[in-house]
Parts: C-alpha cells; sequence; structure tokens
C-alpha cells in the first residue's frame, strides 16, 4: 500500500486475529501443493544472482522468494532480518503482506455477490451512509478502483495524525472521514485510479451483509477451506514470531526507522493482513483461478480496465492485476511489501515478502525484485509495474 507516503500502489496488525476457532463441522481441508521439487541447478544460479544483484543496489535487507510451477520450485531467503544483530531471513518467517489484503476483501464481496446476497451493481448507500455520490457509485466500481473517491492514505490530515502515533489505532469510519472531507478525484466510472478508500467501503459491506467482522468472515470462509493457517487479520498492532523487523523511511522526519509494532489499523481492509511465503504459494493460483467463486464470478472479476502509461494488456480487474500476463496483486505497508502473482500459462507462482519499503530510483523494491525474477524465469512475461 502506499500513495507515496503510506497508501497502496497498482500504480500499486495480533493479539487476537479474527477472533475465531476452527468449527468442528468446516469441511475437510484440501492438502498442501506437491512436496517441493527443485529446480534446475542452471536456473536456480541465474535466480539467485538476480536477486542477490538486485537487492544489492536497491539496499533491500531482507527478502524471502518463492516459485512454484511445472519446471520446479525455488525457495529462498536471502539477507537479513535484523540489520543490527544479522539475524537471517527465514523462509518460514510471517510478513504484513499490505494490499494483497484487498484481494481477500474483494474475494469475500463476491462470494456474497455468487450468494446472492448482494449485485455488483448494487450502489454502495445501499450498504453505508453517507458516502459523497455514493446513490451513483457501484460495488464493481469500488473494486475496480474507479469511485473516483478521494485516498484517505493521501490526505494531509490523516498522514499528520499516522506520523503523530504510528502505534495508533483507526476505526474504518475515521478513515473514512479523512476521505469525504477532501473533494471527489473524478465522476464514478471516469476512470481508474488507485484508492484505499474504496476498499475500506467494501469491507463495510463484507460486515453488513454477512453479519461478521471482516476478519471473521474472511477467516471462516476463505482462509479455513483454503487450509491457510498462517493467514490473518490482524486487530492490534502485535506481530506473530518469527518475523523480520521491517524498515522504512515513511517517517515524520524521513529517517529510516524499524516498523514492525506500528498499528496496521489504518490500512484495515485495504491492507492489514499477515500472511507467509507457504501460506501465500497456495492463495496466488487460488486467487488467480477463482477457486473460491464460480466460473461466472471469476470471468467478471478478470475483466480489466487500464490507466494512462500501463500497456494495453495490463491492467486491473475487481481486486486484482493482470502484468504481462502475471495475475495478482502487489503490497506495501511501512517496513514491508510483497508480491502475490501466478501466471496461468506456465501454471506458476510467484511470491516474494520484503522486510523493507524503502524506494528504489522512484519505484517499489518488491517490484524491482519482480522485474528481475521474471526477465530470467519468464522473458516473455516480465512483471513490471
Amino acid at each position: 500500500m502506499r500513495a507515496r507516503v503510506i497508501a497502496a500502489a497498482v500504480t500499486a496488525a495480533l493479539l487476537v486475529v479474527s477472533g475465531c476457532a476452527r468449527d468442528s463441522s468446516s469441511p475437510p481441508r484440501p492438502a498442501r501443493p506437491d512436496a517441493e521439487r527443485p529446480i534446475s541447478d542452471a536456473v536456480a544460479q541465474r535466480l539467485d544472482a538476480a536477486v542477490n544483484q538486485t537487492m544489492a543496489a536497491a539496499a533491500i535487507p531482507g527478502a524471502l522468494v518463492g516459485i512454484w510451477g511445472p519446471d520446479g520450485d525455488y525457495v529462498r531467503a536471502f539477507g537479513v532480518a535484523d540489520k543490527t544483530t544479522g539475524t537471517p531471513m527465514k523462509t518460514d518467517f510471517y510478513s504484513r503482506i499490505g494490499s494483497v489484503t484487498k484481494t481477500f476483501t474483494v474475494t469475500a464481496v463476491l462470494q456474497l455477490a455468487d450468494q446472492g446476497k448482494l449485485g455488483l451493481d448494487d450502489a454502495i448507500a445501499r450498504f453505508v451512509d453517507g458516502v459523497p455520490l455514493g446513490d451513483k457509485i457501484t460495488l464493481r466500481q469500488l473494486a475496480r478502483m474507479q469511485s473516483g473517491l478521494f485516498n484517505y492514505s493521501a490526505s494531509p490530515d490523516f498522514q499528520k495524525a499516522m506520523f503523530a502515533d504510528p502505534r495508533r489505532a483507526f476505526t474504518p469510519r475515521e478513515l473514512l472521514d479523512y476521505a469525504f472531507a477532501q473533494p471527489a478525484r473524478s465522476p464514478p466510472g471516469a476512470g481508474f485510479e488507485y484508492c484505499n478508500t474504496n476498499t475500506i467501503l467494501l469491507g463495510l459491506v463484507v460486515q453488513k451483509v454477512s453479519g461478521q467482522p471482516l476478519g471473521s468472515y474472511i477467516h471462516d470462509q476463505i482462509l479455513v477451506p483454503l487450509g491457510l493457517d498462517h493467514t490473518s487479520f490482524p486487530t492490534t498492532n502485535a506481530f506473530p514470531d518469527p518475523h523480520a523487523q521491517g524498515y522504512t523511511k515513511q517517517t515524520a522526519d524521513g529517517k529510516e526507522a524499524t516498523a514492525a509494532d506500528w498499528d496496521p489499523s489504518w490500512a484495515w481492509a485495504a491492507g492489514a493482513m499477515i500472511s507467509t511465503l507457504d501460506d501465500m504459494r497456495v492463495w496466488a493460483p487460488a486467487l488467480a483461478t477463482g477457486k473460491l467463486l464460480t466460473p461466472q464470478l471469476q470471468e467478471q472479476r478478470l475483466q480489466t480496465v487500464g490507466s494512462p502509461g500501463m500497456p494495453p494488456q495490463d491492467g486491473y480487474g475487481l481486486g486484482i492485476f493482470n502484468l504481462g500476463g502475471w495475475i495478482g496483486h502487489n503490497g506495501s505497508l511501512p517496513g514491508y511489501q510483497s508480491v502475490v502473482v501466478y501466471l496461468p500459462e506456465k501454471q506458476t507462482s510467484l511470491v516474494i515478502l520484503t522486510n523493507t519499503d524503502i524506494d528504489y530510483q522512484g519505484g517499489e523494491p518488491s517490484t524491482t525484485l519482480a522485474t528481475a525474477i521474471t526477465k530470467e524465469l519468464t522473458p516473455d512475461h516480465v512483471y513490471t509495474l
């Protein structure tokens, strides 16, 4: 997540998690993908070199990289989790996944649509009061970043409050108040503009229609069915161990700081979740192929819109993007970034987790890594953002 200071980008936390224990009547969980089958030594060496060179150039302290596909698997931990102690990164670390959270929130909305409990072309005013032009903005437009609403995380007032106390808890309504205090950016449906406000509203829709807290719904209807035992929707700033320190310059004075204990409630439905490399290994293909949705809803999900400067084949769908054929999402929260994508043509998943969000040459470190990796792995399908 990011909007220079702290909004997410497609142009882009656990004292109590969801608060739900597993119901003994839940259906059996699917088995994990096949045991790891190493990719060829030649490819692994090229990938190692690409990752190490990129990390050195971009000053990325640590990264976790996972690739799973028909040609074999590649799972590596690079660099350090703590620059002071030199503790190495390990592949079982938890990480904040930022805007990958949006894929879970929008999946929840689409599940409710599949059940006939809402329609994607319903107006947001049906579910949430006080939204400017709420009778004109649809759930589909919110999920596809076409509402025209102001992005609360770009609000100077929000940023001032956030940086005054990064451990402060925000409520969804407080976040919306920052957005609604600013004029709309464009008429509903007029164009694409990435905006965290959209997903906060969709999270409130899930809560109203399901009658559950958002984290509880995601736990019961998405995490449990897929066996994502190490993924959670935090309700505090607590962070399960083991995890890396997260390095950021998104501070009041612009100096580097660690953000592991910052409260992610400011991102809520748009970016608060925590996961692991192994769980995102499962989520990437499930998301891209619509495992928890009907084919009809998944087809609608993958209908993308573009924006100026994007290649014509790339675009953003309903809480998901297509970049160079890679389908999924990225995420950024102070100190942490993620890329969680799947390439249907190669039946290959790519997951990247880093412990920094500090820009490199104006770009995100996770994107820099993903571009370098896919140039080696799938030169006909390079991830660029």
